[in-house]
């Protein structure tokens, strides 16, 4: 299908912002067909997964089309631009009966896998504190991240990834975590639009965690660090392992750094989610999981005194 051509998707039906960029894509990628719109694909029987790569605002009017025609969704996160729309695309996903996936990718790879196996194993202790951190250096001005119509900001762009490994940490503390409070920087020129947020997270069992995001840094930061009573871990990019593939652990043991492979991880979860379409595999990321993440931002959102994003129509 159509590739957006970088910069803001066209919204509605219409035509992909370069045509020839798509076919010169396809050309170099072996892509045997290009189609002159978002909703070509959704009409062709011989289409069986969709994945959803538009700007934010668009997934979930894209993820409600693609389900509504019987298609798989692997769509980019966060798979709608509130909570209320994310439920509406849950329900959509029931009605249809396919695999619906938030491309949480980071969780797939054995980086994270490990840093999970650490906290299983007791070698860590008792969680007491998660710290997530994920930073970038600004896009251009009128890249569609800063855009409040197409639901933009740090915390759906970057943040939504803390909010998520936190989440994932459930198990080793007793629950899932709640929002206690919220920071955020509002983009000059772009009121609503967070351009950094901090949030603060309290656990059941005691823990707490911070997940914070910049999309005006000084550079790239992709770091999750985990701290128990007896030791923590730290991996030092957690989202894009395939780029730094360490963790490095300190206990009263001394400290030790354990590579866990540079293979992408968008690969194993493309792997996860082909076999939950073709072989009813378990899979870690459902419709529930994206709506427990979007509730999260939302409150994330109403905490730092910022609105939830709004919706976007399709056209």
């Amino acid at each position: 299908g159509p590739r957006p051509g970088g910069g803001a998707p066209g919204v509605g039906g219409g035509p992909p912002r370069d045509r020839s960029r798509a076919e010169a894509f396809a050309a170099a990628h072996g892509v045997e067909r290009v189609v002159g719109s978002y909703a070509d694909p959704l009409a062709d029987p011989e289409v069986d997964v969709v994945y959803n790569p538009l700007a934010n605002g668009l997934h979930g009017p894209w993820n409600l089309a693609a389900l509504a025609a019987g298609k798989h969704v692997l769509t980019e996160k966060p798979s709608a631009s509130n909570a209320e729309e994310a439920e509406e695309v849950r329900e959509a996903a029931a009605k249809s009966g396919t695999v619906f996936m938030e491309a949480f990718h980071y969780l797939f790879h054995p980086v994270t896998r490990r840093l999970h196996e650490l906290l299983d194993s007791g070698e860590l202790g008792e969680l007491r504190r998660a710290e997530a951190m994920v930073a970038i250096p600004a896009p251009e001005a009128d890249d569609p991240r800063w855009s409040l119509p197409l639901a933009g900001g740090a915390l759906m762009d970057l943040g939504c990834y803390g909010v998520h490994a936190l989440r994932m940490l459930a198990p080793w503390a007793g629950g899932a975590p709640r929002p206690v409070c919220a920071r955020a920087g509002e983009r000059a020129g772009a009121p609503g639009v967070d351009e950094w947020l901090d949030a603060d997270f309290a656990f059941p069992g005691g823990a707490t965690g911070t997940a914070r995001c910049h999309m005006a840094y000084d550079r790239l930061e992709m770091s999750i660090r985990v701290v128990g009573d007896r030791g923590e871990a730290t991996a030092p990019n957690f989202v894009l392992p395939q780029q730094d593939d360490r963790i490095v652990i300190r206990t009263a043991d001394g400290e030790r750094t354990e590579h866990l492979g540079t293979r992408s991880s968008y690969t194993y979860q493309l792997e996860a989610f082909a076999a939950r379409v073709r072989e009813g595999a378990p899979l870690a990321l459902d419709p529930d999981d994206a709506v427990t993440t979007m509730r999260l931002i939302d409150a994330c959102y109403g905490a730092a005194g910022l609105a939830p994003r709004p919706r976007t129509t399709r056209g």
